[in-house]
């Protein structure tokens, strides 16, 4: 007997929901697997991280307070099977206090393995500053170092105002609180403060770079101008130690440090926040509405790029780059 139409559209309804099921549970299980691998550690013994290796980790862009840098810093010091590290620097450098925490987390690291810089376009300001604290610093011929120094910029939109016909009143606690201000020209007390900062995170800066480079006082003060080098003049002034790619990173760690020359270089990332609502896949959605048609990649490399460089906060320590530039921050 031939089925009627009401029972064939009910088989097929039936036939959707179980593949709807089934492909809910296939899901569900390989997310299972995905996480039960890689929380104990499977996924990473069975690719290259489980075998020897030199570790590449890459700094790239305004520095910022990075968090998961730091932690992949601190677990590859614990890697057993991670017999030194590359860092791939090109940075124009960014938040003093993201440059300092890396500098003290390749320090630490630096304890334990070998551990050396690889400087790609440039690695100014906070970015030189990490390079310091590597055992040896390879940059090319053209590449940028340097801009050792320290800059406080504010904005004064005061004659704007004035001409807006708007007035800013306040009530402080003291005289110097929230100065210098955009809203007023700034006191000769404002500026006497900020020169306060502006030294003493100078004269920290010259220290590291003197400790680090085995300078005199006097020669990081004249190297610390806020000038940048290229990698041969770097070379040139004791900024770097040698012109060279990664190729001739690796190969020093093998002349120096006894790295086996066998180990193949295998790429670190710190693990990213990637939410669908605050990561790139929101970015991409975002993108897709207002009729942008971007590789998916692009989502996350633009969430980070405007966390970097709209969010800054403190001290900065950044080489003037065009937009890079972010007023009413300290740089260095």
């Amino acid at each position: 007997m031939a089925e009627s139409v009401d029972e064939m559209i009910d088989r097929r309804r039936l036939r959707r929901r179980v593949t709807f099921w089934r492909v809910v549970t296939l899901a569900v299980l390989v997310a299972f697997v995905i996480t039960l691998t890689e929380a104990t550690g499977l996924t990473e013994r069975l690719t290259a991280k489980g075998r020897d290796h030199i570790a590449r980790v890459k700094i790239e862009g305004v520095i910022t307070n990075d968090r998961q840098m730091l932690k992949l810093l601190a677990d590859l010091k614990k890697k057993s099977r991670v017999k030194a590290v590359i860092l791939d620097i090109s940075s124009p450098g960014g938040s003093t206090v993201g440059g300092e925490a890396l500098y003290e987390a390749v320090r630490d690291l630096a304890g334990a393995k070998p551990v050396v810089t690889s400087v790609g376009t440039l690695a100014a300001s906070a970015g030189y500053m990490i390079a310091c604290g590597s055992d040896r610093i390879f940059a090319r011929r053209n590449s940028v170092v340097g801009s050792i120094g320290v800059l406080f910029q504010y904005g004064n939109i005061a004659g704007l105002l004035d001409k807006l016909g708007v007035d800013i009143d306040a009530v402080k606690s003291a005289p110097l609180k929230a100065e210098p201000s955009p809203f007023h020209p700034a006191s000769e007390e404002a500026k006497a403060m900020v020169a306060r900062l502006v030294d003493d995170t100078y004269d920290w800066f010259v220290g590291l770079v003197a400790e680090r480079r085995n300078f005199t006082q006097a020669k990081a003060r004249t190297l610390a101008d806020g000038a940048i080098f290229t990698g041969s003049q770097g070379l040139a002034n004791g900024l770097i130690d040698e012109i060279g790619d990664e190729e001739a990173a690796r190969r020093w760690l093998v002349a120096e440090r006894g790295i086996a020359d066998s180990l193949k270089i295998v790429e670190w990332k710190p693990k990213r926040d990637d939410s669908y609502l605050t990561g790139s896949a929101a970015v991409d959605a975002l993108m897709r509405l207002v009729g942008i048609d971007a590789p998916p990649s692009i989502g996350w490399k633009l969430r980070e790029s405007l966390e970097k460089t709209l969010f800054l906060d403190g001290l900065v320590s950044l080489m003037h780059i065009g937009s890079l530039e972010v007023p009413g921050e300290m740089r260095r």
